[in-house]
């Protein structure tokens, strides 16, 4: 099986917490309403922070007095994130290479991240002698781009959430974010799975900004949709816990072309509420037009939401690989705790 990665050039979201007890200013006995969620199904480009300056390379310094690699004499490695320098916190590559000038050329500690630890290195950097620049030696991205299908959306808080799994780099490695944009994202091609392999969608960002995205987990990806989308042409559900799930028919909301989301059918063929891995239901795409456009569930298809008997249950996370059309989704509870 493969988890329906966000994938990159370089996935959405939100929270409702059912609280205990007797609120204040409500009397014992009174019921208070079940929240509405906007159902999605639609999907949205991400522009997501990478949280300071990623490492996706090592490489040398050319100096005057010969070739250097700094960062890899260092012990730093591909998948690292310098997120400080000197005790000053770096967002960005503009951040970092101002460290390493203000240096000049005199030895710098740097606060890494490295697998969720914290680590300083002490570096020296060197003076390329072509650019003149103080360098370290390493290949760096600061943000990632990527599409993903938003799973829902709270009428009254407009929370969202999306994904149903962990966002991951290409040593799947968890990513953290903050403040990242979501832009609506049109579907123009699809490349079919097959056994063996997985599919993806094809797509490119639009200019209209959705959401802002602040936090990822590994339930998915949150945050708040702008209060300015029209959400008139929405449906809105409850959500059902994952005990009330039951083997047989549903649906979920896809995009695969344009962005317009299209109910698909699928079976539910297992339930199983307490996986630790968050895979709670086991799915078969049942739908002969979806398995002719797809080949069956495809990458950018994480997060589409699976409704049954009027309510949102769930949500599409994984594909197996050897068949495309079987996979695994997440109990709508286990998205929005968070």
């Amino acid at each position: 099986m493969r988890k329906l990665k966000f994938y990159f050039a370089a996935a959405v979201v939100a929270a409702c917490l059912l609280v205990g007890g007797t609120p204040n200013g409500v009397q014992a006995g009174a019921e208070t309403a079940a929240p509405k969620y906007y159902i999605g199904g639609m999907t949205a480009g991400f522009t997501l922070s990478a949280g300071g300056a990623e490492i996706i390379g090592l490489n040398e310094v050319s100096a005057e007095d010969g070739l250097h690699r700094p960062a890899e004499d260092a012990g730093i490695r591909i998948g690292d994130c310098i997120c400080g320098v000197n005790g000053v916190n770096i967002k960005t590559i503009a951040d970092l290479n101002g460290a390493l000038e203000r240096s000049a050329g005199k030895p710098v500690t740097l606060k890494i991240k490295r697998h969720g630890d914290i680590a300083e290195i002490t570096i020296t950097p060197v003076k390329e002698k072509k650019s003149g620049k103080y360098k370290i030696g390493v290949l760096i991205r600061d943000s990632l781009a990527g599409l993903g299908t938003v799973t829902y959306i709270q009428k009254d808080t407009l929370r969202f959430g999306a994904l149903g799994h962990a966002i991951c780099d290409e040593s799947k490695n968890p990513l953290e974010i903050s403040n990242s944009i979501v832009y609506l994202c049109s579907i123009v091609g699809v490349n079919k799975g097959v056994r063996g392999k997985a599919g993806e969608l094809r797509g490119f960002f639009l200019g209209e900004q959705l959401a802002k995205a602040e936090k990822s987990c590994n339930e998915g990806l949150y945050g708040t949709f702008s209060k300015n989308y029209d959400f008139s042409h929405f449906e809105t559900v409850e959500a059902a816990p994952i005990s009330e799930a039951t083997i047989g028919k549903a649906i979920i909301y896809s995009t695969i072309d344009g962005i317009c989301p299209q109910q698909y059918e699928i079976a539910i063929a297992k339930v199983d509420a307490n996986n630790r891995d968050n895979k709670n239901f086991v799915i078969k795409i049942t739908d002969e037009r979806l398995i002719s456009e797809t080949g069956g569930i495809v990458q950018g298809m994480s997060g589409s939401p699976i409704i049954q008997n009027g309510k949102l249950i769930g949500a599409v996370t994984h594909v197996f690989l050897n068949d495309p059309t079987r996979g695994y989704g997440i109990g709508i509870e286990n998205m929005t705790k968070n």
